[in-house]
């Protein structure tokens, strides 16, 4: 007999989210990428051929509901540690229980970690001979690349799988049924008009933790109407998650005109004005890769070579933006965004590519001169490809021949920035040239 049995109203208590969680795969939201139908991941757990797994995401994406959801599948024994909490002792206690119960009643255990990248690396070798001998399916949870923070013997016995952040369409969906399911709000009269739905799915950034619990702070707070009706609505739902809404619609007009003013500002010099767009476009839950992929177009369209560090800080922007995710990303976007604002601007490379494309599909092609062909197999002298002449054996590292049958200048480097420099450079070599072809 239990002295201390749960409370009867202990269930009602629990934060709607973790009354929410998934029970079977069709209620996982999003993850369409490794769940839908015939992908691999839903066919290992189907059929019960599940290696150890280590789950890459975001807060809020289903990485512990989707580790519960496999176990129920699978009908194993479910045992759970936290990197932040565990300890040798515990973990090696859990693994040693899992083993006993595999030999001794042929049950076989999932084991979630929570927080794996957490684990030094004398917990993380504990777990490779329970994994090896499958006495554990081992399934970690990680926020961080588990490729630069889980130790390789690790990640080398276990498929890695990324959650992505749950799509705005499906945290509706998800909102909506907490509301008829018995598990949730069912028993409260709510109506929730779809602008305050559509709130909390747009500013929680994909973490369908953070918009349930939103929503049942919104509802348990809102006083109900004369007939008990209790109507959610946008400023309720603003109110509930502390954010705004910010009048910006990704799939109409306000997307594209607040990434064209952001773009403008930069290549228009004036990062003060680029940063509020920027602002603008993350408050509103803008996809930050998004704004990372246009920040490199900007680099090589409207600086070019007046910087030539613009392009490597965009590309590395976009790389830091996708390891490390936001909020923490809006720092990188920002550095970005105010160097490449203040930086010189030159357009010379991009009308260079320009009219060559336009000489090129205007039937203007030239033949590759002999000296410049591929002499490298047999038979290529007698093709009289001869004749190419080393530029790093010439003074200055330059040989004045021909490289393509035309004396048209398409680069022509601006007085901006480095591109100064070039332009030195370039009449320099010219001047060594026996036809200068330079204006």
């Amino acid at each position: 007999m239990d002295l201390f049995p749960d409370h009867p109203d202990a269930e009602k208590k629990r934060p709607l989210a973790a009354r929410m969680r998934p029970v079977t795969l069709d209620e996982i939201a999003g993850q369409t990428h490794i769940l839908g139908e015939g992908k691999l991941l839903r066919r290992a757990i189907e059929a019960d051929r599940l290696d150890s797994l280590i789950l890459y995401g975001p807060p809020g994406c289903g990485k512990t509901s989707l580790a519960e959801v496999i176990a129920k599948v699978t009908q194993r024994e479910f045992a759970r540690a936290s990197g932040i909490l565990g300890n040798v002792a515990e973990l090696r206690k859990i693994l040693e229980t899992a083993r006993d119960k595999r030999l001794r009643a042929g049950r076989e255990t999932v084991l979630f970690i929570d927080e794996i990248h957490r684990f030094n690396k004398a917990q993380q070798d504990i777990l490779l001979p329970y994994v090896e001998e499958g006495d554990v399916t081992l399934i970690g949870a990680t926020t961080h690349n588990p490729f630069f923070f889980i130790n390789s013997p690790l990640v080398s016995r276990s498929r890695v799988f990324q959650l992505e952040p749950i799509p705005p369409e499906e945290i509706v969906k998800l909102l909506k049924r907490s509301l008829e399911d018995e598990r949730g709000l069912a028993a409260h009269a709510v109506r929730a008009e779809e602008k305050a739905l559509e709130h909390l799915a747009a500013v929680c950034e994909g973490d369908a933790r953070k918009a349930l619990n939103a929503l049942e702070v919104a509802v348990l707070t809102t006083p109900p109407q004369a007939d008990g009706t209790i109507v959610i609505r946008r400023e309720d739902a603003e109110e509930s998650i502390q954010k705004k809404a910010v009048v910006y619609d990704k799939d109409e007009d306000e997307h594209y005109d607040t990434i064209s003013a952001f773009i403008k500002s930069v290549r228009g010099s004036d990062p003060d004005a680029a940063i509020y767009w920027l602002a603008k476009m993350l408050v509103a839950g803008e996809d930050p890769r998004f704004i990372a992929r246009r920040l490199i177009i900007l680099a090589s369209e409207d600086i070019g070579n007046a910087d030539p560090r613009g392009l490597t800080i965009a590309v590395a922007a976009m790389q830091a933006v996708d390891f490390i995710g936001m909020p923490e990303a809006q720092l990188t976007l920002s550095q970005a965004t105010t160097y490449l604002a203040s930086a010189p601007k030159s357009n010379s490379a991009t009308l260079a590519i320009g009219e060559a494309m336009g000489d090129v599909k205007s039937g203007k092609v030239l033949p590759v001169p002999r000296h410049l062909r591929d002499a490298h197999y047999a038979g290529a002298k007698k093709l009289g490809h001869t004749g190419y002449q080393y530029a790093h054996d010439g003074e200055h590292h330059f040989v004045d021949q021909e490289y393509a049958p035309t004396d048209k200048q398409y680069y022509k480097p601006s007085e901006q920035g480095y591109e100064q420099t070039i332009d030195k450079r370039l009449a320099f070599l010219d001047s060594l040239r026996k036809h200068p072809r330079r204006t």
